[in-house]
């Protein structure tokens, strides 16, 4: 590539938080002054070859998490199932890109990188340790001595490693896009849902806010429809804001979501900084 490539990713199945922590990344990048383009591979898409994400992507098209970076960072996005064919079409568009961020694709080898981020869930780890599909690894522990960094979710379970937190200040509706804090919220009869990879990180979240609910786990990049909340007419429903990107077609006033930021300690993105430097490309 004519312009340094960061990968994101990890060596486990299953979320793991990549997604807030590119967001986090690609905003912090921007502030620094570079120019950040960010690159998926679009899980759930149904299209073929290089598509750009923009406002009027349909989730159905794109995929959830794309949408979702391209909301909270208004970079370029730009999704292929050859993460190499995204890059190329990426800076080709836009001159003025001078780093490639890659939402996942750690075992992607052909997109060549110049640093790779890996991260791990805190609280799964690495699981029983046998890779798939005798566990849940990707690839060889030995990955994470040959990384540029390591950043872990929730809790810090490797040495030299930046803990990232997940921090949430208000609820919103999906309909009316009413706003309320989390120390007033005063809802009932609550019922949470979750299509993501890790849905008992979101549930356990919930509860740690003090909310008393009752759960339905989806499978990772689950197409909701209306159908799935036929019987939940009388119920608060609250969800991730991953997930309430594919229930905005049908939403009612009783769809509330969540959102996220992630907040890692400011090391982190000073050791990607000084290693920004030190990449000599073109």
């Amino acid at each position: 590539m004519q312009v340094p490539v960061i990968v994101i990713g990890n060596i486990t199945s299953g979320g793991t938080g990549k997604t807030p922590l590119v967001i986090h990344l690609a905003n912090e990048l921007k502030k620094n002054g570079y120019h950040p383009g960010i690159i998926s591979r679009g899980y759930g898409s149904k299209r073929n070859g290089v598509c750009e994400v923009n406002q009027k992507s349909d989730v159905q098209n794109i995929g959830d998490e794309p949408i979702l970076i391209h909301k909270h960072t208004h970079l370029p996005v730009f999704i292929a199932k050859d993460r190499v064919l995204a890059a190329k079409a990426l800076i080709k568009k836009y001159k003025k890109i001078d780093v490639i961020l890659s939402d996942d694709g750690m075992q992607h080898y052909r997109l060549k990188r110049d640093m790779e981020i890996l991260v791990i869930d805190g609280t799964r780890r690495f699981g029983n340790g046998h890779l798939l599909p005798a566990g849940p690894l990707r690839e060889s522990k030995r990955k994470v001595k040959a990384v540029d960094a390591i950043v872990c979710n929730e809790k810090k379970v490797i040495d030299g490693s930046y803990l990232m937190k997940y921090k949430s200040y208000y609820l919103i509706n999906l309909k009316t896009k009413k706003k309320i804090p989390l120390n007033k919220v005063r809802l009932n009869n609550l019922h949470a849902v979750a299509g993501i990879g890790n849905p008992d990180r979101f549930f356990n979240y919930l509860k740690a806010l003090g909310l008393v609910f009752d759960s339905s786990p989806y499978k990772d990049h689950y197409r909701f429809t209306k159908k799935d909340f036929k019987t939940m007419s009388d119920k608060n429903i609250i969800m991730t804001e991953k997930d309430a990107i594919k229930c905005e077609k049908f939403a009612r006033d009783n769809f509330w979501y969540l959102p996220v930021v992630a907040e890692i300690d400011s090391k982190f993105t000073d050791l990607i900084l000084n290693k920004m430097k030190n990449i000599a490309h073109g």
